[in-house]
């Protein structure tokens, strides 16, 4: 089995361009491909977690995986799938969060002797004149055709700027840069991003007589459809700063049961074989399943030893165990007592574990809080700081802990 028919039997492609030349091509190991990733926060994401799975996919297959920072793009914003304009951030910024992914991606891909390449679209964006670019790619385009497609159709009521009509434009140059650059003859990206990466392929064509191709990669949803990778806290981040190791391998732990051989397939390189023996679980049996996910991406991510850590203490907190030692930590100050007191509500507001009071008083009343395994039923449960001589472990339902200290 080549690595193309490993990628259709794990669920991998949504769409291709044309299958033959594709399917030659990665399997031979010729391919040069391109992934972009914007960068709009200082962390890749659970939602990037996929791309780069395929770049390392294809790399193993011998493929050469071009990591295409958008500094340039990020300027702009992609309208796909957004119902508003984005908001506009800073030159600096922006390159503090390209120099984020640079550190994180190097962790994952191999980028030693030529093996791949990590190149920022700011390089030749951020320096075209406007004259030019009209002159040699504007022709191209037909605005017809370009507000035909589903990205910009979805924003046409609520109003869509120049400024985003232009992304596809920008995104097309990409490609077309890195094709004479690098020799770049493939792009992947999210099922979302077809309509842009057509707009690369047909401009290679037009302005190079060029031959290239495109395949977008199917969206991590869960079995309701809706994208996976947000918690209460937001979304599940790359960076252990900002999502733990425990609280990544919690929430891999936790997906729900028609969702954990998909995300198997998709995410992990267990092969093929074992997952089939998953798919036979049932019931009960699915929480092993669970747990060898949630170990092998928190490993992928983290490493071996913050994997082992985040297992057992999940193990020990589900089984009733009293080794919290890897247990998630919020340090609380003196400043966050008030007469020396500090309410249930204000330590679960402070540690991420609800967005709003609001919100912690409804689980509190509706017995879904508990500290140190006893329910609390009002919100202004408080504890004094002699309390936290000891250990104060809170709960927020069946799934999410938090260890207090002082």
């Amino acid at each position: 089995m080549g690595v193309y028919e490993e990628l259709q039997e794990r669920g991998l492609i949504a769409q291709v361009t044309d299958e033959n030349e594709i399917r030659d091509l990665v399997n031979a190991g010729k391919a040069v491909f391109y992934i972009g990733f914007d960068p709009t926060a200082d962390s890749l994401h659970v939602g990037h977690f996929m791309a780069l799975c395929l770049m390392k996919r294809l790399q193993m297959a011998g493929n050469k995986p071009i990591a295409l920072i958008g500094g340039g793009t990020g300027m702009i914003g992609d309208p796909s799938g957004k119902t508003d304009m984005r908001k506009m951030m800073t030159p600096e910024t922006i390159q503090h969060n390209c120099d984020c992914f640079k550190k994180q991606m190097s962790k994952f891909i191999d980028f030693s002797d030529n093996k791949a390449l990590m190149v920022n679209n700011a390089d030749w964006l951020l320096d075209l004149n406007y004259i030019d670019v009209l002159r040699e790619v504007g022709a191209c385009f037909s605005v017809n055709r370009m507000l035909s497609f589903e990205c910009y159709k979805q924003r046409m009521e609520r109003g869509l700027s120049f400024l985003e009509f232009n992304y596809m434009i920008m995104q097309s140059y990409d490609f077309y840069t890195l094709y004479k650059k690098y020799g770049c003859n493939l792009q992947f990206g999210g099922d979302d991003q077809w309509s842009n990466m057509i707009g690369g392929m047909e401009l290679i064509r037009r302005k190079l007589s060029g031959n290239a191709n495109a395949m977008t990669i199917t969206l991590l949803t869960n079995s309701e459809g809706k994208k996976m990778g947000k918690t209460e806290k937001g979304a599940v981040w790359l960076d252990a700063e900002k999502t733990s190791p425990y609280d990544f391998y919690q929430y891999w732990r936790n997906v729900g049961d028609e969702d954990v051989i998909k995300c198997m397939k998709l995410l992990t390189f267990i092969p093929m074989e074992q997952i089939r023996e998953y798919e036979k679980f049932e019931g009960a049996q699915l929480n092993t399943a669970k747990e060898v996910l949630a170990f092998e991406l928190t490993k992928m991510i983290h490493g071996q030893e913050e994997a082992a850590k985040a297992q057992q203490a999940a193990k020990a907190l589900f089984a009733g165990g009293s080794d919290n030692s890897n247990m998630p930590t919020t340090q609380l100050s003196e400043d966050d007592f008030t007469d020396g007191e500090i309410t249930v509500l204000d330590m679960m507001l402070k540690a991420g574990m609800i967005k709003s009071k609001g919100e912690g008083r409804r689980l509190i009343d509706q017995g879904g809080v508990s500290v140190n395994d006893e329910k609390i039923s009002g919100a202004l449960t408080a504890l004094k700081l002699d309390d936290f001589n000891e250990e104060i472990i809170v709960k927020k339902g069946k799934k999410m802990f938090r260890k207090f200290t002082k």
